[in-house]
């Protein structure tokens, strides 16, 4: 039997925090979440109502906006398995994002003007890969529509022969522990009115959850290593292997940060500030960061079999690349470089490591041969 609980906003809001009043919640959702009873279903709609429906199935089709209803697609549930993390061959193409933060608006704007999708949101990319290197919790608005994206266009490659890699960042890890200090209040207005934790939208039951739990944390693609933060001497010291690095961070995914440090020794280290979703010393040079040595750097390069780490996480005014292209930083504040025509992405084409924007334009930042 089909359940529909509409709550409407008018009346609560009076009860919420200025901060936190009705104007904070927008459209938001799809949440898919399994239930002994079948599929819950939880959005917000334009008028600020949340709708909450408990299915016998989930839907063929959920149907997704951005915050403001603009950007519109339908995206299937499907089922999906974690990703290989090394890929041997390097594809003809692969471009490169990061930190996307919840804002919609840029990265369909970024991967539209660089053909990696159409004006409707499909895959356009072919046999190419694309990359996301973690983080679209929290600033924005839209995250969850963000997934739900990624997740179509994962699927959309595959049938083309391409593919979409998503790799964890600190943002989902801090999310799922109910750490919302960088969350918009709409979602905790959101939590509040369904009488949950945020957290639990995203736990081991939902769509979502899941599937961000089968991301790697660390991936390879031909010569290239691809983290959130960076890799630097304390990782080296522990000697992890690839595959026990993401296997262990899938493994405390859904668990508090404090059940994450009393579960293992290795699990303090991978989630801490010098593990691989939190290190910046690959980019900053500041001590307390402990940045890393180039021999290091070497090492751990020769360890993997790779000449360069692309990293996201420390945001600077353009992509940049440090030890001589052996390090590239793609992260940037997304919103100003789009204005500005500033580098938001690479581009790895025939060889060489191009800066890209908005608008496709190229700009080499590293050139191999």
């Amino acid at each position: 039997m089909k359940t529909i609980i509409t709550i409407l906003l008018a009346l609560s809001a009076l009860a919420l925090p200025a901060r936190e009043s009705r104007d904070s919640l927008s459209v938001d959702g799809p949440y898919v979440l399994y239930t002994d009873g079948g599929v819950r279903v939880i959005t917000v709609d334009p008028e600020g109502s949340i709708k909450d429906e408990l299915l016998p199935e989930a839907p063929l089709t959920l149907k997704v906006t951005d915050h403001r209803g603009r950007y519109p697609f339908e995206v299937s549930i499907r089922p999906f398995s974690r990703q290989e993390w090394l890929v041997e061959t390097q594809p003809q193409r692969v471009f490169v994002m990061s930190d996307p933060h919840g804002r919609l608006d840029c990265v369909v704007s970024l991967l539209q003007g660089n053909n990696v999708i159409d004006s409707d949101l499909r895959w356009t990319y072919g046999q190419d890969h694309l990359v996301v290197i973690g983080d679209i919790f929290d600033r924005g608005d839209d995250a969850v529509q963000i997934y739900w994206l990624f997740y179509k266009l994962q699927q959309e490659a595959q049938e083309a022969g391409g593919c979409v890699t998503m790799l964890l960042g600190n943002h989902e890890p801090m999310e799922f522990s109910g750490d919302m200090r960088y969350a918009k209040p709409k979602y905790k207005i959101l939590a509040r009115e369904l009488g949950v934790e945020y957290r639990d939208l995203f736990g081991p039951s939902s769509e979502l959850g899941r599937w961000i739990a089968s991301w790697n944390t660390i991936c390879q693609i031909g010569r290239d290593l691809y983290v959130h933060a960076g890799l630097g001497g304390d990782f080296y010291r522990w000697n992890l292997p690839v595959p026990t690095v993401n296997a262990q961070m899938s493994k405390a995914i859904f668990m508090r940060n404090k059940e994450r440090k009393a579960l293992s020794d290795t699990l303090n280290f991978l989630y801490g500030s010098h593990g691989p979703i939190w290190y910046r010393g690959l980019v900053v040079k500041e001590e307390k960061f402990r940045p890393i040595q180039r021999d290091t750097l070497d090492l751990i390069l020769d360890r993997c079999g790779a000449d360069r780490i692309i990293v996201g996480h420390t945001m600077l005014k353009d992509v940049s690349t440090f030890f001589d292209g052996k390090v590239i930083d793609v992260n940037v504040d997304n919103r100003v470089n789009r204005r500005k025509h500033r580098g938001r992405a690479i581009l790895i084409e025939e060889g060489s490591y191009y800066v890209v924007g908005d608008r496709g334009k190229k700009r080499v930042a590293v050139k191999t041969f």
